[in-house]
């Protein structure tokens, strides 16, 4: 049980990437009055966390529904992540990060930004969404209520940073928050090829 949520917890926090949201939110909200940043991070945060929250609750129900079995799912799971692991250690899009800070400054620029991009998909893009269904999927009610335990942990993390978005980005800089975000990619890789390998074992027992 403790492998379980220290699995789920370091998945998550690489995932998720607290410390990485931290730049490009002071980004998207470098305009905006100190209410309006409380205000954004909050919002977006419960926002991300409901639709996490109603993918680890209902995960087993959609899995059944598309008539996917488990094995088969961390296999195709292990691989996006291992491919949002890529995007994050080579620094290029693949499809499963959002688009650049820049990118995202034009299309949010005196919009709502809590909705899009922040909650979805910053904090519950695809690679959150598959890592709650991975660690869910034919879990126990004790596995499934300790995930969503963690993930509140791992979502008031990443409130607690989007809060301090301006000392994080003064404490790493932005070279800091580079290099963390390609060692916490490799940890990825390697956990994504672990949900590769328990898939396969799992379809061949």
């Amino acid at each position: 049980m403790q492998e379980f949520v220290f699995n789920a917890f370091m998945t998550l926090l690489v995932v998720v990437d607290p410390l990485g949201l931290a730049p490009i939110f002071a980004a998207l909200t470098r305009d905006f009055s100190e209410k309006r940043k409380r205000e954004s991070a909050l919002r977006g945060t419960l926002l991300g966390t409901a639709i996490l929250f109603l993918f680890a609750l209902a995960g087993d129900v959609l899995l059944e529904a598309l008539g996917i079995g488990l094995p088969a799912f961390r296999i195709a799971g292990g691989a996006l992540l291992f491919l949002l692991a890529l995007d994050m250690v080579l620094a290029r899009p693949s499809g499963m990060r959002a688009s650049t800070v820049r990118e995202q400054e034009e299309e949010s620029y005196q919009q709502d930004i809590s909705v899009f991009p922040l909650a979805i998909p910053l904090l519950a893009g695809p690679g959150a969404i598959t890592t709650v269904l991975l660690h869910t999927g034919g879990s126990n009610t004790t596995e499934v209520a300790l995930f969503m335990v963690v993930l509140l942990l791992v979502l008031l993390l990443t409130l607690t940073s989007l809060l301090l978005a301006p000392r994080v980005m003064c404490l790493f800089g932005e070279t800091g928050a580079n290099v963390l975000s390609r060692v916490l990619g490799v940890l990825l890789a390697a956990l994504a090829v672990q949900f590769v390998l328990d898939g396969l074992k799992s379809s061949l027992a």
